[in-house]
């Protein structure tokens, strides 16, 4: 039996596609990522940030990494300004 979509079961077990999840990282001096959750980051692809919301109360400042893992696992990690805390997500 399929759960109607908008009931509270439904609902509860809803999530976000490729939500950020806290991560453990070891950077560089220059900020750049070192290693993400104990692996070793094998590359840096690409780098950039995001600033936006500055206006509100819940103003938004990331730095971004899209990475290789040693591994060959892809995936982007990002530093929140806002919080001092490291995030990451899966890459495609």
């Amino acid at each position: 039996m399929v759960t109607p979509a908008g009931t509270e079961s439904a609902a509860g077990s809803a999530r976000r596609l490729n939500q950020p999840q806290p991560a453990l990282v070891e950077a560089h001096v220059d900020g750049a990522p070192r290693s993400v959750n104990g692996s070793a980051v094998g590359v840096v692809r690409e780098e950039w940030r995001v600033v936006d919301r500055w206006w509100t109360e819940e103003p938004v400042s990331r730095r971004y990494f899209d990475i290789v893992l040693a591994g060959g696992e892809r995936a982007v990690v990002f530093h929140d300004d806002e919080v001092g805390r490291w995030f990451s997500q899966r890459g495609t």
